[in-house]
């Protein structure tokens, strides 16, 4: 007979509320403590097919970049394998991933967009 879980312990009882000498109940006020979301890279990944000035087009169409911006991460792309499009949440991330991957498919290049923990 296999072995099931243990049942996790009960939650602790709320604590009670506070009163002060009148008798009025005192709510105590939590400050929130939220993490920052995790950010993502967008990658541009190198094919021997893709024409740079497409790369170019995407990097300004999709990432808002200047024109020499634009092309040194295009030449950053063509000499080392790979580079960095952006950084952004991972809903914006997979969103420009999604949004290149189709516009390289609708002019027809293999270019391929991912996006990685940053």
């Amino acid at each position: 007979m296999p072995e099931s879980d243990p049942p996790s312990p009960p939650a602790p009882p709320p604590a009670a509320p506070r009163r002060d000498d009148s008798g009025a109940v005192v709510a105590e006020r939590k400050t929130a403590r939220t993490k920052p979301p995790q950010m993502y890279k967008v990658v541009l990944l190198n094919d021997d097919y893709t024409p740079m000035e497409f790369v170019v087009m995407v990097l300004q169409q999709y990432f808002k970049l200047d024109l020499e911006t634009a092309t040194q991460i295009m030449l950053k792309i063509h000499h080392e394998g790979r580079g960095v499009c952006g950084v952004f949440t991972k809903d914006v991330a997979a969103t420009k991933v999604e949004l290149v991957l189709a516009a390289a498919r609708r002019a027809g290049h293999p270019l391929q967009c991912i996006m990685e923990a940053a």
